[in-house]
């Protein structure tokens, strides 16, 4: 059994507050309306989902997904996103990409699903933050970047869009 299903049922108390925060942050720094379209990579719970627009999340875990209230929710990962190209408004994943198999293949699908607008949230203490930061400033402008606890949020726009 994968990790996140062994923590899922106390997910949410272990982890609510700043993924609370991490989203309010989020929402203060980019633009929606009901007739928005956002993909949340790594879901979960769905707390980072809580957005009053339309919103898709797919995360591989089942059982944090079970606990998912927020949209459609799909079983998958991201290195593989079900969806056509730009079919995204925004495309977020919070604490999430540092989890990933395929951190590049990852990025490419997220780019690709997405219509130009992508915020990812990553753990300063991971052992792949630069990595993850430099596949970022790759593929993507970062337009701000803000310091949160134990994450650094990224906002961004796809370079092919410039």
């Amino acid at each position: 059994m994968a990790y996140y299903d062994v923590i899922a049922k106390g997910y949410n108390e272990l982890h609510r507050g700043e993924q609370l925060n991490k989203l309010s942050i989020i929402k203060e720094n980019i633009k929606i309306n009901k007739n928005t379209k956002i993909l949340d990579v790594g879901c979960g719970t769905g707390i980072s989902s809580g957005f009053e627009c339309f919103v898709a999340g797919i995360d591989p875990s089942i059982g944090l997904l079970r606990q998912n209230k927020n949209g459609k929710k799909i079983l998958g990962a991201a290195e593989s996103l079900p969806f056509k190209a730009n079919s995204f408004d925004y495309v977020i994943s919070v604490t999430a990409i540092h989890s990933f198999k395929n951190i590049r293949k990852s990025m490419e699908e997220m780019k690709r699903v997405g219509k130009g607008n992508f915020v990812f949230s990553i753990l300063k203490k991971s052992g792949k933050f630069g990595y993850i930061k430099k596949m970022i400033e790759e593929k993507f402008r970062i337009w701000k970047a803000v310091e949160e606890g134990k994450d650094t949020i990224f906002f961004c726009r796809a370079k092919s869009l410039e």
